[in-house]
């Protein structure tokens, strides 16, 4: 049987690797790109590899993309001279290529954690390759912890290799408990940088959006580098449309190819291998690692990388377009020198890298944690504490998603998972797609329930709309599609789940798959009903109703969200709604793929969001206080009644929050008693603070259950709030406890007699206490009384006979020696009846005019 003879840099590692695994079971391999560690040393590790000795194991190979998963495959399985399928096989979600006779298996991380959830000892493998670990992947970093645990457990003689493309591996030896590093050397061809920012300012990115400018400036560098240098190029940009853009931009004389996750196999396969004409290849990350790209000298690099986000208070997912890390425009750039010297073109300013983080952030601290959450309980660690991770969950974030696990009855108050919980899990799809298509099938059929939420699972092209069920119609009219024929295998694979006969990865448990090309019968078609059942099963939150004849919506979870100007769905009353996103800085949710919907639906689906509630609430538009019974789902309001007899906490609640509104000092009456009182306490809180209350109108709404009670309780609306006696509920806030309260009328006295004889009322609103009182009922008076125990002197405001201020002062005496004879000389010939002595300090004070003569 043929075994390979290949000169690879890694090949000098091999012996070395067969010495740790010898050990101490486990490994980690360092080799660069180029160097064979994805191909080579699978075969070395089966024994399948000339003059590299040892002993024949059956090899289980993770790679964290289904792109790399078959063109591993297909590589090695060319080495040996024979197609994919015997010695070296692959599996990947809805299809598997092996047989009894395959010792290689290539799968992606997602198929390597069902297999383990199913049988942790993983029968019949002898080691695992997790290849790529340092793209930090959460399904990988999930695999890791698990296998760490199956050896530490079930399975001691389990070898485990860490295989990592960068040369940050201390981490992962200390993780896999101090195993050998092994490092291999790459062969490296110098690779010139050349720096080419855009010739003006562009806009940074937006979630998904990029700078169209940037996308022209990526286009004129690749016609540029096609100009300046040979060999084929590799442009890196960060997702499907930015690629589909550059690529309608681009008018160049070669091969334009568009390699992504969701490419056809066609055009994969051309990427992949060397062609005949000169070749652009326009790809995302799935080309930084893994994947060898023959007759690539030029790299040019837009700089971007996606990165998931996620909203957990509103519920949305999805990506982002960010700034790529250092390490990431290493590998990059590394893909121009892996066959000979090459260039890369970087269509940023050297000085931006200053500001680059410098590994990609790990995806455990940015995603959804539904799905882990749950592969973490069935796996018997429900918080996932004693799991071997790279990097511990959020904890925001397992929160959350145990929320929708609990909701989903996936698991139990405890966080154990339930059976339900175990056969969601088995289904391969995320929990809510999961939920979708166990409890639509028995409504609409297991073919419309597996044909919808494949749709869902296997995002269409953004250029098919965003109405579902006319994606839905279109797919089953275009046979060819490859799209479609993905779409039709995900849909097999699920049938067959529904069927009992269906195993994790692939159609069946025993390798066979299931037949996605088989017609659906007459009359199987999924109607608009279903297709909105499937999609509110799947996210009931997401479940929105118009505001108004078009739009805008509000979700059950309280989002709002906006359909696009050109949507087929506009004028719908209610959608489902399966993908949104919230663009950065807007207020609302964007609308990317929804169906329409019925309010039968929509309560059917998400019955436990469906609440029938008191509320009652201050109402700014009213200005009052408004008790309804409402209906509604989330935060949609269905129906509303009036409440005659809301709940007293309801209603004291909706109160204060008036008070607080509006203002205390607004809403509540405050004749001249009521308001005098509260200046007195104000002045002295100010000048001695406690024991005397703080009266402003936070305060008073602080305090409201020490001073406003029980009116409060008795009070029903605005007029009530207006009736209260507010003097007298200021009373008690006097600090009585302490006996400082019987000293008001002392520290802060209401009215203060004059010499005249008259009761004259201090005015506390301004800084100082002022006393304003005619000239004439003063004479004889040589100081105004100190306030607040002596320590705040009173300004006298000293008037004229018509009550005009003559006169402002704190020094009465020196008023009298030097400020009288000019008010004197000023007013007695305007007031002729009225006393002007020439010694104020003796004369009578009095309120009445002289006798007539």
């Amino acid at each position: 049987m043929r075994t390979v003879g290949l000169d690879l840099p890694v090949r000098t590692a091999v012996p070395a690797l067969h010495a740790a695994l010898a050990d101490r079971g486990c490994a980690v391999l360092s080799a660069p790109p180029g160097t064979g560690k994805t191909t080579l040393v699978p075969l070395a590790l089966a024994g399948l590899v000339d003059g590299l000795a040892g002993p024949a194991r059956r090899v289980l190979v993770a790679e964290p993309r289904r792109l790399a998963v078959r063109a591993a495959a297909r590589r090695m399985a060319w080495l040996l001279g024979e197609p994919v399928g015997e010695r070296v096989g692959f599996t990947v979600r809805g299809e598997r290529r092996a047989c009894a006779a395959t010792v290689i298996e290539v799968v992606t991380t997602g198929v390597l954690l069902q297999r383990l959830q199913r049988d942790q000892e993983l029968p019949g493998v002898d080691v695992v390759v997790l290849d790529e670990c340092h793209e930090r992947h959460l399904d990988a970093d999930t695999a890791l912890a698990f296998l760490l645990d199956v050896r530490a457990a079930l399975r001691p003689e389990l070898e485990l290799v860490c295989a990592s493309a960068t040369s940050d591996t201390g981490a992962w030896s200390e993780l896999l408990g101090g195993a050998p590093v092994v490092a291999a050397e790459g062969v490296s061809h110098p690779v010139e940088v050349v720096w080419a920012p855009p010739p003006r300012a562009v806009r940074p990115p937006q979630g998904t959006r990029t700078d169209p400018a940037l996308l022209d400036h990526v286009a004129a560098t690749v016609r540029r580098a096609l100009a300046e240098r040979d060999g084929d190029v590799l442009c890196f940009l960060p997702g499907v449309g930015e690629i589909a853009r550059v690529a309608d931009r681009l008018r160049v004389d070669a091969e334009v190819l568009q390699l992504h996750g969701q490419a056809p196999q066609a055009v994969q396969d051309a990427a992949l291998s060397a062609g005949e004409r000169r070749r652009v290849i326009l790809a995302t990350s799935v080309a930084e690692s893994s994947l060898t790209v023959p007759g690539v000298r030029v790299v040019v690099d837009a700089g971007l990388a996606r990165e998931p986000r996620t909203d957990h208070a509103r519920g949305l997912a999805g990506l982002v377009t960010v700034r790529a890390s250092l390490a990431a425009a290493r590998q990059r750039a590394g893909r121009a020198g892996r066959e000979a010297p090459g260039t890369v073109y970087r269509c940023w300013a050297e000085v931006e890298d200053a500001r680059a983080a410098r590994f990609p952030t790990p995806e455990i601290a940015l995603a959804d944690l539904t799905s882990f959450a749950l592969q973490a309980a069935c796996w018997g660690d429900p918080n996932a504490r004693t799991l071997a991770l790279p990097d511990a969950p959020p904890a925001g974030a397992m929160a959350a998603a145990r929320g929708v696990l609990t909701a989903l009855g996936a698991v139990d108050r405890d966080g154990r998972a339930t059976e339900r919980g175990h056969r969601i899990a088995r289904t391969g799809l995320h929990p809510r797609l999961a939920r979708a298509l166990l409890d639509a099938a028995g409504t609409v059929g297991p073919r419309a329930a597996a044909d919808l939420v494949a749709l869902l699972s296997e995002e269409p092209p953004r250029a098919m709309g965003d109405d579902l069920h006319a994606i839905l119609t279109a797919l089953r009219a275009r046979p060819d599609d490859p799209y479609a024929r993905r779409w039709r295998a995900e849909s097999g694979r699920l049938r067959a789940q529904l069927q009992g006969r269906g195993g994790p990865a692939a159609g069946g448990a025993d390798g066979a798959r299931p037949r996605p090309d088989v017609p659906p019968p007459a009359g199987s078609a999924p109607t608009a009903g279903h297709a909105a059942l499937v999609v509110a099963l799947a996210h009931p939150e997401r479940i929105a109703r118009a505001r108004g004849p078009q739009g805008p919506y509000l979700m059950a979870s309280g989002t709002a969200a906006e359909l696009a100007p050109d949507s087929r769905l506009g004028g719908t009353e209610w959608l489902a709604i399966a993908v949104a996103d919230r663009p950065a800085g807007s207020p609302s949710a964007r609308v990317q793929r929804a169906v329409a919907l019925d309010e039968a639906t929509a309560r059917r689906a998400a019955a436990p969001l469906l609440t029938s509630r008191e509320e009652v609430e201050w109402s700014t538009r009213g200005g009052d206080v408004v008790a309804r019974r409402v209906d509604a789902l989330g935060a949609i309001e269905l129906a509303a009644d009036r409440l005659d007899a809301p709940a007293p906490a309801l209603l004291r609640s909706a109160l204060l929050d008036g008070l607080a509104r509006e203002g205390v000092t607004a809403l509540l009456g405050w004749p001249p008693a009521a308001a005098s009182l509260r200046e007195r306490l104000a002045f002295l809180h100010r000048v001695l603070g406690a024991p005397w209350p703080d009266v402003a109108d936070d305060a008073l709404l602080l305090a409201a259950d020490d001073w406003l009670e029980p009116e409060l309780s008795r009070a029903r609306r605005r007029a009530d709030l207006q009736r209260i006696d507010t003097a007298g509920a200021l009373q008690r806030l006097l600090p009585w406890a302490s006996g400082q309260a019987g000293r008001l009328d002392e520290l802060a006295p209401e009215r203060i007699t004059v010499p005249s004889g008259s009761r004259i009322r201090v005015d506390y609103t301004g800084d100082r206490p002022v006393l304003a009182v005619k000239l004439q009922e003063l004479f004889g008076w040589q100081a105004a009384p100190a306030l607040a125990g002596g320590r705040v002197p009173l300004t006298v405001h000293l008037l004229s006979p018509a009550g005009r201020p003559a006169a402002v002062t704190g020094d009465l005496a020196g008023f009298w020696r030097e400020g009288y004879k000019a008010v004197r000389a000023e007013l007695r010939g305007r007031y002729p009846r009225h006393p002007w002595p020439e010694d104020p300090t003796t004369a009578e004070p009095t309120r009445r005019t002289n006798a007539r003569r």
